[in-house]
């Protein structure tokens, strides 16, 4: 029987494609103590990882090794993320370090960086995947704890800077192990709704395990297949999660996604005002436009020499009229339009249509409108205005603490 002779290399190779087709070393996370460290000046870094009976030779390329929140040092206690394979030069087999954080970060903290890492591959991140906000939303759905600071805040926003925006509150769990359950099927019923015309999606500032719900898997591809654009507004300025990076924008707190959805209402009623001139002012030259040219019309078909061939030409000029005055009448029309959804715009926005839904104007003994309850006083005499009619009335006591 012949024998097989093999190769130092070709046992290495062996070697390696069964540690490289193990699919438990191909992602593992070791805990232990630095030692023998050694950065070498391609930027790789080499070192020995051991704990009290046994160690083993690790290596992190300069790619990963970039990306370190702090400078390793011998002696110290890390959790590393990577896999195992072997150096078929040495025949030695060493862990691939991705990822190193120094003991008392935690599973959490790699967790995080491992699924950041693997969505932006992904593409999930990517800027072309972003929708645009509506410049005047008309209804919002805030995602949140219906207990908590954020929707007090997001809704007092609301109603100091537009008060006709209707905020629809989708009241959900934001910490603990359902909470991330509880956030995708919020997020996919305001989707199957259709109602909102953009979701804030946020919770007050915590610890890395309070925010956990927003840097799970499903909360993210939750966010990224939603049809409605959403902001995510989560914890504090500094806080980040992976719901920050795959919403459409990211707010720094709740307060301030509130401030960048809603437009303020004087804004708007000013654009409204300047695209109803621009209307009127267009109307106008149209209309002089076309009467410049049938009076052009008119000297030319005055003058002597077509005086001679007028009774040919009859037809064609009154032809031509009717084509003329019908083009100005579609485009009166159309201008006409225009002008009416945008007039019924702006009754929209208008303090009458508020009274119409069933709430009251107050105005004081000058006729102004009362907008707080800081201006009055006791036995002030007051309007309240109603859909079909007004009553006179004096202030008794002043409550200034108690919100609507």
């Amino acid at each position: 029987m012949e024998r097989m002779v093999y190769s130092v290399c070709q046992i290495n190779n062996y070697v390696k494609r069964l540690f490289d087709k193990d699919a438990f070393l191909s992602e593992v996370f070791v805990r232990g103590e630095i030692s023998n460290l050694k950065f070498h000046s391609s930027g790789h870094i080499y070192f020995t990882l051991k704990d009290r009976t046994a160690q083993i030779n690790c290596v992190m390329f300069s790619s990963y090794a970039r990306e370190l929140k702090f400078l390793p040092e011998t002696g110290s206690k890390v959790t590393v993320y990577g896999s195992i394979s072997l150096y078929e030069k040495t025949g030695a087999y060493q862990l691939y370090v991705r990822i190193m954080e120094p003991e008392g970060i935690g599973a959490l903290y790699l967790a995080y960086e491992r699924l950041k890492a693997r969505l932006e591959k992904a593409g999930l991140f990517d800027k072309k995947h972003k929708k645009p906000l509506p410049d005047y939303p008309g209804t919002v759905a805030v995602i949140t704890s219906p207990t908590g600071a954020a929707v007090r805040d997001i809704i007092s926003i609301a109603k100091r800077r537009n008060p006709n925006v209707e905020i629809v509150v989708a009241p959900v769990i934001v910490q603990g192990e359902s909470a991330a359950g509880s956030i995708v099927s919020a997020i996919e019923d305001v989707n199957r709704w259709g109602g909102a015309d953009v979701i804030i999606l946020g919770r007050g500032g915590g610890s890395i395990e309070d925010l956990w719900a927003f840097n799970e898997e499903k909360v993210a591809r939750a966010i990224f297949y939603s049809k409605i654009p959403i902001v995510s507004a989560v914890g504090h300025e500094t806080d980040f999660t992976i719901s920050d990076f795959i919403a459409d924008l990211r707010a720094p707190t709740p307060s301030a996604a509130a401030e960048i959805v809603i437009p303020k209402s004087e804004n708007i009623n000013e654009t409204i005002a300047l695209f109803l001139r621009r209307i009127n002012g267009g109307m106008q030259l149209l209309i002089e436009n076309y009467r410049q040219r049938l009076g052009n019309m008119q000297v030319f078909f005055a003058s002597d020499f077509e005086a001679d061939r007028i009774g040919d030409t009859t037809l064609y000029v009154s032809r031509l009229l009717g084509v003329l005055n019908s083009s100005l009448d579609m485009k009166l029309k159309e201008l006409k339009s225009r002008f009416e959804k945008s007039r019924a715009l702006v009754g929209s926005l208008s303090p009458i249509n508020v009274v119409d839904r069933g709430y009251v104007i107050v105005t004081d003994e000058n006729g102004n409108a009362v907008t707080s309850a800081g201006v009055l006083g006791a036995g002030d005499n007051v309007k309240l205005w109603f859909k079909d009619g007004s009553a006179s009335a004096q202030i008794g006591e002043i409550n200034g603490e108690e919100k609507l």
